[in-house]
């Protein structure tokens, strides 16, 4: 669909600046715009861009007042734009999409309970005693266990799976293949065997919080295992049996906490890290790409490193490994000083 840069302005309550009524077709990207889109300059360091972008038009902050195309200005650009894509691209956008209603190729048990205008694709299953909110979208092939619990406004992407007694807040979102309440990874070993601890607890998730593809959440061994309201949790990431979660953490793809360690609020951890288990990442902790953490991390610090140590001890450690050749001919060369022997550098 099309709109005029004065609609577009009034859709995100921004002012415009210059021709109002050039029609946009799409939105896109400074390096991506041609004729007919609106692109948008997050802060000053991007203005630069505007002078070569082939863009009708474009979103800006409210303090810049002139360019060679017609500008609206808004307080926030990046969320202005969004708002812009999302009108400009309904047909794409699956988060705006109407209600599908219940497919009948889908499999719902008699005693689920669905919420109003909620929406079951094709070979979607619900299982017994179940309950999905409103507004609920369970695409193809997606699988709710036995008696779990959905809030409202949940979208459930392509196979995901909820194992029996999932709960689920509101607004919360499961991304392609992501497996929730899976059995914990609980062995003992016993007369020479690996013994199955039973993992018999559930997995609860708090509202708003995003689920990314392929992603595995085991369940608690006896209790639950939780993920605080807010969190966003990126592909392909493992949570053991037991954690707890905290609230607003990022949770970037290939990291793995293990069994029985938790987080407090507003937790960095990227990606590729490896957590042992029962630890404690502290209130705005931060740990760095593919860091080992072993022990506990006290609150808003940040670590790097196998295994992870304070930021800045790391920094010293590399930039000291940066130099171990010059190290070792000093080495060298005060022991050839000192008419010592240098046999290890022989061997080496």
């Amino acid at each position: 669909m099309s709109a005029s840069v004065r609609q577009l302005a009034e859709l995100v309550g921004g002012h415009t600046q210059g021709d109002a009524e050039i029609l946009i077709q799409d939105a896109k990207t400074l390096d991506e715009a041609q004729p007919g889109d609106i692109t948008f300059v997050e802060d000053d360091k991007h203005l630069r861009g505007l002078t070569t972008c082939r863009a009708s038009a474009a979103v800006v902050q409210s303090s810049v007042s002139s360019a060679a195309i017609p500008l609206i200005q808004v307080a926030d650009p990046l969320t202005a734009f969004v708002i812009i894509v999302r009108y400009l691209r309904k047909q794409l956008d699956w988060s705006a999409m109407p209600p599908h209603g219940i497919d009948p190729r889908s499999c719902i048990h008699l005693t689920a309970k669905l919420g109003a205008e909620a929406s079951v694709f094709p070979f979607a299953a619900i299982g017994e005693g179940s309950i999905v909110g409103a507004r609920c979208q369970i695409h193809a092939g997606a699988v709710i266990g036995r008696f779990c619990r959905l809030g409202d406004d949940i979208t459930l992407h392509p196979h995901a799976v909820l194992y029996d007694h999932t709960v689920l807040g509101h607004r919360v979102i499961v991304h392609a293949n992501a497996v929730i309440g899976a059995d914990g990874f609980g062995y003992r070993l016993h007369d020479g065997r690996h013994d199955k601890v039973p993992q018999l607890g559930h997995v609860e998730i708090g509202d708003d919080v995003e689920i990314g593809a392929c992603t595995t959440i085991d369940r608690g061994t006896f209790q639950a295992t939780q993920v605080g309201a807010g969190t966003k949790i990126d592909n392909l990431v493992q949570i053991g049996h037991n954690c707890k979660i905290g609230r607003h953490n990022l949770l970037v793809s290939q990291m793995g906490i293990a069994g029985s360690s938790t987080t407090g609020d507003y937790v960095v951890v990227a990606g590729q890290v490896g957590i042992t288990d029962h630890v404690h990442l502290g209130d705005r902790a931060i740990i760095g790409a593919k860091a080992g953490v072993t022990k506990d991390v006290p609150p808003g610090l940040r670590m790097l490193g196998a295994p992870a140590t304070p930021e800045r001890e790391q920094k010293r450690i590399l930039m000291t490994l940066e130099r171990l050749p010059e190290i070792r001919r000093d080495i060298r060369r005060i022991k050839q000083h000192l008419g010592l022997s240098n046999e290890d550098e022989k061997a080496a």
